[in-house]
C-alpha cells in the first residue's frame, strides 16, 4: 500500500515536521568537518524552517479543533431547540440546566439530549476509527463501514438479540457487538499486513461485510416472529431516534476507552507514514501500534453499533474531508476526524427530521445516500491518478 496519502510534498517522505531525525550523509557533517555516516552519526538539529512550519502544522491543527467544536456546540443546541415542540436558545439552556418548567425540562434532558448525545460518541467513533485504520494500513479506502466492521459488529448484536442474551446481561449487546468488531478488524490486519492494494482491500472487506450480511439473513430468515424480524431490520437501519440516556450510559465507557487507545497510537502513526522499518528505528512498537488501532476501533465503534445499529461511510468521508487541513498528517488527524465525525452525523439527524417523508428516514439510509458517491468519486480520482 502506499504513502502518497500521507505524504507532504513540502516536508519530504511524510515525516513530521521538526521531529524525526535528520541525518548527515558522507561528506557533509555539519560544521565542514569530517563525513560521518547516517548509521553512526548523530542526528542534527532541525532548522528554523522546519521548526517553523511544524509550529504552524500544529496551530493550524488546533484551530480546525475549535473550528468544528463550535460547529458542533452550536448544532447541538439548534438540535435540542428543534421538534414538535421548537425552544429557543435560552429554553434549551434552562432545560439542561434544569431551572426551567417541567414540560422542558423532560423535552430536553429525556427526549433530545440522548439523542445528541448518540450523534456525539457515535460520529467520534466512526470518524477517528475510520482515520486511524487509514493510518495504520496505510489505505485511503479504510473505514469501519466499508471495511465490514461495522456489519460484523452488527452481526454479534443480531445474535445477542436473536438468542435472547440480553435478558441474561446488560452487557450481552455490546459485548458481542464488540467482539463482532473484532475478529473482523484482526482478519483484517492478518490479510493486510504484509502489504496489500486497494482493490485486496476492499475485497477483503466486501468479504467480510457479505458474510456478515449473510448470517445476519440467516438469523432473520430464522427468527422465531415477524415482530422480532421487524424489530432487527429497524435496528440494522441505524438510528439514534428513541434513545435514552440509560442507552448512553451503557456505550460512553467503552467509547471513552476506545477513543483513548487511538489518541495514544496518534504520534506513532504519523511516524508509521516513513514506512514499518524507518518507524521502527525511530522508536515505534509496532505491535504495540497495531493493538492500541485495533482495540480501539474494536470497543468504540462495537459499542455504538450495539446502540445505534450499523451506520455507515462516516469514518470514509470525514477524514478525507480533513486531511488536507491537517497537512497529511494521521496523528494530527484523529482529533478533528472525531469532531468532524460527530458534526456529521447530528447534522444528518437533523435533515431527517427536517424532512417531511411519509415515513421517517433512518440515520443509516441516509449517510449511504452520502456516502456512497463519495466513495465512488474516490474511486475514480484514484484510477485517474494511476492513468
Amino acid at each position: 500500500m502506499g504513502n502518497g496519502p500521507y505524504t507532504d510534498a513540502s516536508t519530504g517522505a511524510g515525516s513530521e515536521p521538526g521531529t524525526g531525525p535528520s541525518r548527515a550523509g558522507p561528506g557533509s557533517a555539519p560544521g565542514g568537518g569530517p563525513g560521518i555516516g547516517p548509521e553512526t552519526g548523530p542526528p542534527t538539529r532541525p532548522d528554523a524552517a522546519q521548526s517553523a512550519a511544524a509550529a504552524a502544522g500544529w496551530l493550524g491543527a488546533l484551530g480546525l479543533v475549535g473550528l468544528l467544536t463550535l460547529g458542533l456546540l452550536g448544532l447541538s443546541l439548534l438540535s435540542l431547540g428543534f421538534g414538535a415542540a421548537p425552544l429557543t436558545w435560552a429554553e434549551v439552556l434552562a432545560g439542561l440546566l434544569g431551572v426551567g418548567p417541567e414540560e422542558h425540562r423532560l423535552i430536553v434532558q429525556q427526549i433530545r439530549l440522548p439523542r445528541v448525545l448518540l450523534a456525539w460518541l457515535l460520529g467520534a467513533a466512526l470518524g477517528m476509527s475510520g482515520a486511524a485504520l487509514q493510518g495504520l494500513l496505510r489505505n485511503p479506502l479504510a473505514e469501519p463501514g466499508l471495511l465490514g466492521i461495522s456489519a460484523s459488529a452488527g452481526l454479534g448484536a443480531v445474535l445477542a438479540l436473536y438468542f435472547g442474551l440480553t435478558a441474561v446481561s446488560l452487557w450481552a449487546l455490546p459485548a458481542t457487538a464488540m467482539a463482532g468488531a473484532l475478529l473482523a478488524t484482526l482478519l483484517l490486519y492478518a490479510l493486510t499486513r504484509g502489504g496489500a492494494s486497494n482493490l485486496t482491500l476492499i475485497l477483503a472487506g466486501v468479504a467480510l461485510s457479505s458474510l456478515a450480511g449473510a448470517l445476519t439473513s440467516l438469523a432473520l430468515n430464522l427468527a422465531p416472529s415477524p415482530a422480532s424480524v421487524q424489530d432487527i431490520v429497524l435496528w440494522l437501519l441505524g438510528s439514534i431516534a428513541d434513545r435514552s440516556l440509560a442507552d448512553v450510559r451503557l456505550v460512553l465507557p467503552f467509547v471513552a476507552a476506545g477513543l483513548a487507545l487511538l489518541l495514544a497510537a496518534a504520534p506513532a502513526l504519523t511516524l508509521l507514514t516513513l514506512g514499518e522499518a524507518e518507524a521502527t528505528s525511530l522508536g515505534v512498537h509496532l505491535p504495540r501500534l497495531r493493538g492500541l488501532v485495533i482495540a480501539g476501533s474494536a470497543l468504540s465503534v462495537g459499542a455504538c453499533v450495539s446502540v445505534t445499529g450499523t451506520i455507515g461511510f462516516v469514518g470514509l468521508v470525514v477524514p478525507h474531508l480533513l486531511r488536507g487541513l491537517v497537512g497529511h498528517r494521521p496523528g494530527r488527524l484523529l482529533l478533528p476526524s472525531a469532531l468532524g465525525g460527530a458534526l456529521l452525523v447530528l447534522a444528518a439527524d437533523l435533515a431527517i427530521r427536517l424532512l417531511d417523508t411519509p415515513q421517517p428516514l433512518m440515520l443509516g439510509v441516509v449517510t449511504a445516500l452520502v456516502g456512497a458517491p463519495f466513495f465512488l468519486a474516490l474511486v475514480l480520482r484514484s484510477r485517474r491518478a494511476l492513468a
